[in-house]
């Protein structure tokens, strides 16, 4: 098992910050270009939601303010919702960052309230790769967004890359690993870059990744980080020895967290529940004093043993070797206490294990 690094029973909390200067192709998520003058009213309401929200609230071991582009906001707006938290010793706080919008007063300012991880949004280090993604910065920001947060203190740093354009060669995708391995990060997030329905590179057939080159690229990703020293702990993620993400080994492993702000999703012992998706209704929410639930859903007992060996397939960790049927021994290898978890080729085919292990065959991406 993975130390969560607290004596406190692991409790998340995810912030979702809905803003962004720009939207890439490949988003489907929910964020808004066109709504900054409602920034202060929203990071308001989600400090007044944290308030209400403590006071049942367990010590949280980590808290994650994801996005939208959580640094496009003024970081005491992110220090008013987090001082407003039960906070264990030794939280995690994650803020996920562009590279273009980071400064060293910045990263200074997350230090003096807490933050002691920051993810950066690098995607590639190819200029033309960036364009094709639509990301506005450039591979230099990278390097000094890197100086800013080791300038500052904080303590973990995680890159986020995407493989899969169809601008990207494989030489463009190894120059990408092989300049993030160079920065020297504490944990690195590689994703397969997804078309999403009703983005523009979901709506476009002609830019969809092939999957042969997907499969290229994730295990030359798997050998380059594996000979740097990184060890993978789910199908996504690699980091150095002791610094996994705490927040998101709480998601694989079934844990309870609540979230603030639109769109946040939250869960309770398989009772999962979400808010409005836009703002301006989680604004008016908050202001009226009402809930600002849109939805929920409950796992029954074996929805949820289902889910549970569904996301321990995803990690290091496997899955407990009489769950595996003998025509798919051969994608997994010996994992600890005698579980089994999947070879670098059986990730490739984890849905196909998935269906095999009785699992939905849809493997969410994490």
């Amino acid at each position: 098992m993975i130390d969560n690094g607290s004596a406190s029973p692991a409790f998340g909390v995810y912030c979702h910050i809905p803003f962004c200067t720009h939207r890439c192709d490949y988003c489907a998520f929910a964020t808004w270009t066109d709504r900054s003058h409602l920034i202060g009213d929203y990071m308001a309401s989600c400090r007044r939601q944290a308030q209400e929200l403590a006071a049942g609230m367990p010590p949280v071991t980590s808290v994650f303010f994801g996005g939208g582009t959580p640094n496009l906001v003024q970081p005491s707006l992110l220090g008013d919702v987090l001082a407003e938290l039960p906070l264990a010793q030794g939280a995690e706080i994650t803020v996920e960052c562009n590279p273009d919008l980071v400064t060293p007063e910045q990263m200074q300012a997350y230090r003096a309230f807490g933050v002691n991880r920051i993810s950066l949004g690098v995607q590639s280090a190819v200029p033309h790769v960036l364009d094709a993604l639509g990301r506005r910065h450039d591979p230099p920001m990278v390097a000094a967004g890197v100086d800013a947060v080791r300038e500052a203190g904080i303590g973990q740093l995680n890159l986020d890359l995407i493989y899969g354009s169809l601008a990207e060669s494989l030489p463009d995708w190894k120059r990408t690993l092989v300049q993030a391995i160079d920065l020297e990060p504490d944990h690195l997030s590689v994703y397969g870059l997804t078309p999403e329905p009703g983005t523009p590179l979901g709506d476009d057939p002609a830019r969809h990744p092939d999957e042969d080159e997907m499969a290229d690229k994730y295990l030359l990703a798997d050998e380059l980080l594996a000979r740097a020293g990184y060890e993978i702990y789910e199908i996504s993620n690699w980091a150095r020895p002791g610094a996994q993400c705490r927040h998101n080994l709480l998601y694989w492993r079934q844990g309870s967290y609540a979230g603030i702000g639109c769109a946040a999703h939250s869960h309770r012992d398989g009772l999962r529940f979400w808010s409005v998706r836009t703002p301006e209704r989680f604004i008016a929410a908050i202001s009226a004093g009402t809930s600002p639930m849109a939805g929920s859903e409950e796992l029954g007992p074996d929805e949820r043993r289902v889910e549970a060996l569904q996301l321990a397939l995803r990690t290091s960790a496997g899955v407990p070797a009489d769950a595996v049927p003998g025509d798919v021994e051969h994608l997994l290898e010996p994992a600890a206490g005698g579980r089994l978890k999947l070879t670098a080729r059986g990730r490739l085919l984890a849905n196909e294990v998935a269906v095999r292990l009785g699992l939905p065959s849809e493997i969410q991406r994490g």
